[in-house]
């Protein structure tokens, strides 16, 4: 039987409380917000601060960091990483290994594939006919 909550120790010393999300079973930290109609993979880790919006998915081996924002309906795919206060636009896709740098912006409905990387402050816009897939 898995615990319901970990804890975990940052690098200044202090202890964040994660607790099983119930629709997937991922974690989740107190101060963090993640919508009832949100899918958390058990293997995924929300941080405090970050928000994850109603019917967004965050894959297995996720990491969304403190203040970054997952859109509505957005789709991460496994082992994505979401800095730091970087928006996830509605209805967004990313592909497997995605990495998004801090402060990053990501349109709504934006297509990412597999493995690219997103700079830190980024403004990423969609262009010409959807979906527009931004390649690594």
């Amino acid at each position: 039987m898995r615990r319901r909550y970990e804890e975990l120790e940052t690098e200044d010393g202090k202890v964040v409380r994660y607790q099983r999300h119930e629709n997937g079973g991922g974690l989740v930290a107190k101060g963090a917000r993640v919508d009832e109609t949100a899918y958390v993979a058990d293997s995924a880790w929300v941080d405090p601060g970050a928000v994850v919006e109603p019917g967004a998915s965050v894959g297995k081996f996720c990491w969304v960091e403190p203040g970054a924002v997952v859109g509505p309906r957005a789709r991460l795919g496994s082992h994505v990483h979401v800095g730091r206060d970087a928006v996830v636009g509605r209805g967004a896709r990313l592909g497997a290994r995605v990495d998004v740098g801090a402060g990053a912006q990501l349109a709504p409905g934006l297509v990412v594939e597999p493995e690219a990387k997103i700079g830190d402050g980024a403004h990423v816009e969609r262009s010409g006919m959807p979906p527009h897939v931004l390649a690594a």
